[in-house]
């Protein structure tokens, strides 16, 4: 049963300490969907017992057979924090009630471009890692594109459950993978850091760092176990916490600590000693039914299961357990409350990166401060298809004051110059909405610091733009965003019916609103082209091209074609001689960069081929 209203949400959009704008971010296939489903559960929007299988935020069909993420799905979250989880917080906040506007991000190279559309509008991310793959080639990419945009990352360990049924992975063992994939994660963190986010380096034993089992359910931070076992051992938690990481070894037999193992069999590290180990016993115990050890183990944490779950047998047994014992949502909430910064906090060191006008102007000052008296600030990050065909929502995270229906907005797209025309539009906003993954909600205005779809702007957004007030003339548009991947693979398109060539073109152009990256574009041979970032990317654009914005009418594509350009880097080392079909003439030719200017002179249309070459020069200079 859903936990909260629209109208719940929209009072707590005012708080905006409490709230976190976060992505979540990985490698494919590592999990992010799965454990994204416990987050969901937890604000009662689907069953805890089909977290980890119904993967909410995978809304295409094409995702389900997949079984990927192909296009970012945001759902805004309410929970109600208890006391106890939030007694260790330092930061302001209003209360125990908090707002995650989450975004679900695609995990493969080629939707690449998605992940930064919803990085853009988010100030945190959840980093997922496989524990047994480890760190991979897209963990580094969109760990870089997180720093580069200052987003405050935390991380977990994901798919934990595979060290104890399918590896049957020693502690120690365990250990030592863990703490190599936390190192390769952060030696990506200190290549790409930046100075003004601070120290945002990956530590266990500050709490940072979670472990986790997205497909049962289940995780912990160390944080959980320090409270636990803080007050057997007359320490402080976060004293417990340090020892239940690093050189720490705690023997049971003396009740002594030391940073060196003794040798004796019952010596063991804190973390295998007291974390790992008494999970790994639960799991044993609940797949092997062996019930009558189980209930006095579960009493002694404080874990009742309720009496038709104690029917349960095997793995669906231990899921309940330890979805009982140590629920995901609870250890990765107080997590992101925890380090992940409001956008109030922000929006302080991000609008160098956001706002491209002066930083001492009244709107860069706005968005350091999240004024919500300021003037109208909105970018919009990505447009999404509506359920009505032809139609698109403009998502995008709100800096300034309130989206609302009364005032009409300035919209800047991407080719807009301040004090020039071009690309720019002016337009009422139809209607304002809360994204929630399937659906929507509608509510009369989103303040500042809040994500937000709005209605009745597609005409005039193509990919990205900036909204402002119509009358803040001199407000200067959101850096434009810089994705890591190039539409290098192109594939041309024509219809099987010529009849169908104004649905073709139609078509297209509802393509390029659809995906941040797409390029649709007609060739002088009149060839319409398709690019996109790989084969699956393009792929995908097409079968939404038919199925969604063609009305299901059938075209024929060639076959992919990889772009490839080469550049000069520098001046050739010699010179190279042709010789003329009758060999009487010889050309001799070396390669050089070209002259500043040249190039752009070359796309305003200012030189050309056929121009006098007095002309150009003059034109250069």
């Amino acid at each position: 049963m859903v936990k909260f209203t629209a109208e719940e949400l929209r009072r707590i959009m005012d708080l905006k300490d409490n709230i976190r704008n976060m992505s979540v971010i990985a490698h494919v296939d590592h999990g992010k969907s799965t454990l994204t489903d416990s987050l969901v559960a937890a604000a009662g929007i689907i069953a805890q017992e089909t977290a980890g299988d119904v993967r909410m935020t995978d809304t295409r069909a094409d995702e389900a057979e997949r079984g990927i993420t192909i296009k970012s799905t945001g759902i805004s979250l309410y929970y109600e924090m208890s006391d106890e989880s939030l007694s260790a917080f330092k930061g302001p906040r209003v209360g125990n009630e908090y707002l995650i506007n989450l975004i679900d991000s695609p995990g493969h190279a080629d939707f690449s471009a998605e992940v930064t559309a919803a990085l853009r509008i988010t100030d945190g991310a959840l980093v997922v890692v496989d524990c047994i793959q480890g760190v991979r080639v897209q963990t580094e990419t969109v760990l870089r594109q997180a720093l580069e945009e200052r987003i405050r990352p935390v991380f977990t360990l994901n798919k934990m459950d595979r060290c104890f049924l399918e590896l049957q992975v020693d502690g120690e063992e365990a250990y030592q993978k863990f703490q190599r994939v936390i190192e390769n994660a952060n030696v990506i963190m200190a290549t790409y850091e930046d100075p003004v986010l601070g120290d945002v380096m990956f530590y266990p034993e500050k709490g940072n760092v979670a472990f986790s089992a997205g497909l049962h359910g289940w995780a912990f931070t160390l944080t959980n176990f320090a409270k636990m076992y803080a007050s057997k051992f007359g320490v402080d938690e976060s004293k417990m916490m340090e020892r239940l990481w690093g050189d720490n070894f705690y023997d049971p037999a003396t009740k002594k600590w030391t940073t060196n193992s003794t040798g004796s069999p019952t010596c063991k590290r804190g973390f295998v000693q007291l974390c790992y180990e008494p999970i790994k016993q639960i799991i044993n115990i609940c797949m092997n039914d062996q019930k009558d050890k189980l209930w006095p183990m579960l009493k002694k944490l404080g874990v009742t299961m309720k009496s038709d779950e104690k029917e349960l047998l095997g793995k669906a047994l231990m899921k309940r357990v330890m979805q009982t014992w140590l629920p995901a949502s609870t250890a990765l909430l107080e997590m992101m409350i925890h380090h992940l910064p409001s956008p109030s906090k922000a929006q302080r060191y991000r609008v160098e990166n956001l706002y491209e006008g002066p930083l001492h102007d009244k709107y860069a000052e706005a968005i350091r401060n999240c004024d919500p008296e300021g003037p109208l600030m909105l970018y919009v990050s990505k447009m999404i298809p509506a359920s009505d065909k032809g139609r698109f929502f403009a998502l995008g995270v709100c800096l300034l004051e309130r989206s609302q229906l009364v005032p009409k907005v300035r919209i800047m797209g991407p080719n807009y110059v301040p004090g020039q025309k071009e690309d720019l539009f002016t337009k009422s906003v139809q209607r304002t909405l809360i994204w929630m993954g399937k659906k929507q909600e509608s509510v009369e205005d989103v303040p500042c610091g809040n994500t937000v779809a709005l209605v009745g702007l597609d005409q005039f957004i193509t990919k990205n733009a900036t909204l402002t007030n119509e009358k803040e003339v001199e407000a200067h548009p959101i850096r434009a965003m810089k994705f890591s991947v190039s539409p290098v693979v192109r594939v041309a398109v024509q219809c099987k019916v010529a009849s169908d060539l104004p649905k073709l073109v139609e078509g297209l152009k509802r393509l390029a609103k659809s995906d941040p990256l797409v390029m649709c574009t007609i060739e002088e041979s009149g060839e319409h082209v398709i690019a996109g970032a790989g084969d699956l990317h393009v792929e995908i654009c097409l079968k939404d091209l038919v199925d969604d914005f063609m009305g299901g009418a059938e075209i024929i594509k060639s076959d992919p074609v990889v772009s490839f350009r080469e550049t000069v880097l520098g001046k050739s080392g010699r010179s190279v001689m042709s010789k003329s079909p009758n060999k009487h003439n010889r050309l001799y030719m070396e390669a050089r960069l070209l002259e500043d200017g040249l190039a752009e002179a070359i796309e305003d249309g200012r030189i050309g081929p056929r121009d006098d070459p007095k002309v150009k020069l003059n034109d250069l200079v």
